[in-house]
């Protein structure tokens, strides 16, 4: 195929059509009238040789070549959108870029609102796209460069992805005011058969406490799996349920409520939180610019 023949702006029609996975709403999003939309899903179709959308109820569905498609393709309208945007430098008060991060509704409530007031102060014109994303998933996502940065800890990731510490927290039992544990004499044992509330996005994440107590032959008695932390609240107050948490949070969930939270009974409570982003944005000039303003802000 020469690329010379190739219209470029199809890309960009097939990204929009990949993430609306409907023809109107995606000629929306590029100013196009859906004949036009149809027109460029008739000329990928072509181009790929695939049917990439296939009428589905209502919407679209995407057959397994645009799904494997559709990452790569992301991928290179950013850098297209780097080289083209950013020649020179990086003037954040006048530029129009979107980040895409990945942080967890926890992170999000400790992160987002210093961050949206710095940036409403000083790069009005930059947006932020927020997703939550396993572990592994979040690095895969930051070597297809799917996502820009993302906050997390004790991430298992290549060389590619660079890493810097934000701030240091520590796990603690956020438990209801009247259940509260007696950190001196409960031993690991009697902590692991506490009916508990496990918040993980990954049924491989043993980050926080599985690690350590499967390393002395224990499991917690885990009765919920949720993949959010601020549903906790309202399900301990109304149970005899115990939640491992950060204390950053921990703190601000037991505002006004009926909870409190005592330290973790294993002796290594103590973790970091990163910021983690890929080695191809070490030196680029908004990376380095938005990677200061939130490690400040950390």
């Amino acid at each position: 195929m020469n690329l010379r023949r190739v219209d470029l702006n199809l890309l960009v029609a097939f990204d929009a059509l990949m993430r609306t996975r409907h023809v109107g709403r995606a000629g929306d999003l590029l100013g196009l009238g859906q004949p036009a939309m149809s027109a460029a899903l008739s000329r990928l179709r072509y181009l790929f040789g695939d049917d990439l959308l296939v009428r589905q109820g209502g919407g679209m569905a995407a057959t397994e070549r645009a799904i494997q498609l559709a990452p790569e393709v992301s991928r290179l309208l950013k850098e297209i959108n780097r080289l083209i945007e950013e020649p020179q430098g990086f003037d954040p008060a006048a530029s129009q870029m979107t980040f895409r991060l990945r942080l967890s509704d926890l992170l999000s409530a400790l992160i987002l609102p210093k961050l949206l007031q710095h940036l409403a102060e000083t790069a009005p014109g930059i947006s932020l796209e927020v997703v939550h994303l396993s572990p592994e998933a979040t690095v895969d996502a930051l070597e297809r460069g799917d996502i820009d940065l993302a906050v997390s800890t004790g991430l298992s990731a290549p060389k590619s992805i660079r890493q810097a510490i934000l701030f240091v927290d520590r796990l603690v039992c956020l438990t209801r005011a009247e259940a509260a544990l007696d950190n001196t004499t409960l031993t690991a044992a009697t902590f692991a058969s506490l009916p508990q509330i496990r918040v993980s996005q990954s049924p491989l994440d043993d980050r926080f406490i599985d690690r350590q107590l499967a390393a002395a032959g224990l499991k917690r008695r885990i009765v919920l799996t949720l993949p959010h932390w601020l549903a906790l609240p309202e399900i301990i107050e109304q149970t005899e349920l115990l939640a491992v948490v950060p204390e950053s949070i921990a703190t601000r969930l037991v505002t006004g409520r009926n909870l409190t939270f005592s330290p973790s009974p294993l002796t290594e409570s103590g973790f970091d939180w990163s910021l983690y982003w890929h080695r191809r944005t070490d030196n680029d000039a908004a990376h380095v610019w938005l990677r200061k303003i939130i490690e400040e802000i950390a």
